[in-house]
């Protein structure tokens, strides 16, 4: 079949041999399985005569490494049977614009994962309260005076602006800290931009797990990324801050519903961020699968499972009709 990622422009820059991104180990084993792939970024997408379009480079495999024809076509979105939408934060005008075009797509033709219209609704850090009883006590809120009894309440926070990524924006605050005022004014642009605030967990000093989940099932695998030197959070993807973990029974347990219900809202494929057993972000935006690092320390093909997985459901939903 014909299928076309949306990826991010940093990545289109980067895009050859990069096997540190999921798109690398999805697109190349796609390929390799006589797929046609093609990827674009989201200002390449356009609408005429009503019909969605797309501006997009074909994709090869060249000695185990993807490559791009730098010359561009113009394709109808319903030419693809399926689209990866995995387009990066920031949750902008932007981006937002581009969730639009796919409103004018007929999703009995073309199965898009994850939905983009689920993607606008779900915002990766507001909508984890969903599953409130899962989560480290919060709030959300642009007040100061909020947001400073909170901070006194818990002794110690995080801060988190919404639409953002890779922990870019995140702080923590102690109660006392003379910087106050400051890192709440910088957080809530003086009181008018809304931030998620988190009680601060103490194990995070060990990172948080990543647990990867494809429709309604939570795989077995998992890793934990860990804080960089001179960072509280992960912030480098590199060997040394990835290590193997492993999920819990309990967590095991209090998460299969969360796949179930995202799956429901279409997010086919999704990744939490957890500490201690509590859920502190759900990515449904471009979710990294770490699938180098799990190959490595699980010795799987996890990239094989994963389009296996995403292909079936490709073939289900259109027989469907849905």
């Amino acid at each position: 079949m014909d299928i076309l990622f949306i990826i991010d422009r940093i990545e289109l820059k980067y895009f050859e041999f990069n096997n540190l991104v999921t798109n690398f180990w999805l697109i190349r084993e796609l390929i390799r399985n006589n797929n046609d792939v093609f990827i674009t970024t989201i200002d390449k997408l356009s609408l005429a005569n009503q019909k969605a379009r797309v501006h997009c480079h074909k994709v090869s495999v060249v000695q185990d490494n993807i490559v791009y024809d730098k010359n561009d076509c113009l394709r109808q979105i319903e030419d693809f049977r399926l689209v990866m939408f995995r387009q990066d934060p920031p949750v902008d005008l932007d981006y937002i614009n581009s969730t639009y075009i796919f409103d004018f797509v007929d999703q009995t033709k073309t199965c898009v994962i994850n939905k983009p219209s689920a993607i606008r609704d779900f915002n990766e850090k507001l909508h984890t309260l969903k599953f409130a009883h899962l989560m480290p006590p919060n709030i959300v809120s642009a007040s100061k005076s909020d947001i400073i009894k909170f901070l006194n309440e818990h002794g110690e926070i995080v801060l988190k602006p919404l639409n953002k990524c890779f922990g870019a924006g995140v702080m923590t605050l102690k109660k006392g800290d003379k910087n106050t005022a400051v890192i709440i004014n910088t957080m809530t642009n003086n009181g008018s931009t809304l931030c998620m605030v988190q009680k601060y967990i103490p194990k995070a000093i060990f990172g948080d797990k990543r647990v990867l989940f494809l429709g309604d099932e939570v795989l077995p695998y998992c890793v934990q990324k860990l804080p960089s030197n001179d960072d509280f959070k992960f912030n480098e993807h590199c060997d040394k801050n990835i290590i193997k973990a492993e999920l819990t029974d309990q967590e095991k347990k209090d998460f299969i519903p969360v796949a179930r219900e995202l799956n429901s809202l279409g997010i086919v494929t999704a990744g939490l961020d957890v500490i201690d057993g509590k859920i502190i972000e759900i990515n449904v935006t471009s979710p990294c699968y770490f699938i180098k690092e799990i190959n490595n320390h699980f010795g799987c093909h996890l990239e094989k499972e994963i389009t296996s997985f995403i292909l079936n459901t490709v073939n289900d939903k259109l027989l469907a009709g849905v």
